[in-house]
């Protein structure tokens, strides 16, 4: 299950719509990380979130992104003139005689001159497209846990690492940014029972194969084909998605948050177009029980995974 979703990215309507506590100082560590050199991952939404700070925490955030932003364009810029320099040197050999190591230099240059160009313009501009708000695993998003008794909305990775597991475990197990409802008391022990989140999205997207979306067998000698989907849910609505996360450390390494979001076995519309599983939306009336988990009651937790709330997912091929 290749996974991507919209996710609502600006933290202050997640707080609203959730009545929970900002953890700014979780944001501002996150950010002041990136600026430091980690790489991390957020999307654009979630940055602009901050850009009409309120408070001197905000305002703090948001100069972080600011500085981050202005040096990642320099390097940008650096890297395209260095690609632009490559590009007019090979195309000044193909010109007096074509060879193998110029072409594939002329086929270099272009795709990351152009790959620079377009991180420029995502940096520069100011106004949202719905891709901005479009996640994938590895990136950051803000995700809604219960802390002290309190909820609370921290950013979190999207690939869970368990507690006490290595490092390599995120190539390892590359898929953990999902957790099948069928393993929860397997691979996931540690965090199904203990540590419960939500993430609120308004789609998700899936890789399928062509053929099993347009209800096909593949023709003699065709290749099978990946196409992307986006999933909306009719009636529209804001989805809780439930999760599961993880709270890593280690000596010497920074600490992760990160969490995975349950699937499950599709609902016949996702089946029929082409997918084998389906993240899992709980009612509103669940989240206090579903983000303060009975590890010594499974049972109810799964009822609440059960009990979904009405959705008819339709889809078309994603932008």
């Amino acid at each position: 299950m290749c996974f991507s979703a919209e996710v609502v990215a600006n933290y202050k309507k997640f707080a609203i719509w959730t009545g929970a506590n900002m953890s700014l100082k979780a944001f501002y560590e996150l950010f002041y990380r990136r600026h430091q050199g980690a790489k991390i991952k957020v999307p654009k939404a979630m940055e602009a979130s901050f850009m009409n700070p309120q408070t001197d925490e905000e305002r703090s955030i948001q100069a972080l992104i600011g500085e981050f932003n202005t040096q990642e364009a320099s390097r940008l810029e650096q890297e395209l003139f260095k690609q632009k320099k490559r590009l007019a040197d090979a195309e000044r050999i193909l010109a007096t005689k074509a060879t193998k190591a110029a072409a594939e230099s002329q086929r270099i240059a272009t795709d990351k001159a152009r790959w620079a160009m377009s991180r420029l313009e995502d940096i520069r501009r100011n106004e949202l497209k719905p891709r901005d708000s479009r996640i994938f695993p590895g990136q950051y998003v803000p995700v809604l846990i219960c802390e002290d008794g309190q909820m609370v909305v921290k950013p979190m990775r999207y690939q869970c690492r368990p507690a006490g597991k290595p490092a390599a475990y995120d190539v390892k197990y590359p898929g953990t940014y999902n957790a099948r409802r069928d393993n929860l008391e397997g691979f996931w022990k540690g965090q199904f029972g203990h540590h419960h989140g939500i993430m609120i999205v308004n789609a998700f997207f899936e890789n399928v194969a062509r053929h099993k979306a347009e209800h096909r067998e593949l023709a003699p000698g065709e290749t099978q084909e990946n196409v992307v989907l986006e999933f909306r849910p009719q009636p529209p609505q804001d989805m809780l998605i439930a999760c599961l996360w993880s709270h890593w450390n280690a000596p010497g390494e920074d600490d992760l948050l990160s969490f995975a979001a349950i699937t499950d076995e599709p609902p016949p519309e996702v089946a029929a177009a082409g997918h084998d599983r389906c993240i899992v939306q709980i009612k509103p009336d669940h989240v206090q029980a579903w983000l303060q988990p009975d590890p010594k009651d499974l049972a109810s937790l799964y009822r609440i995974l059960g009990d979904r709330p009405q959705a008819y997912y339709e889809h078309r091929m994603a932008a």
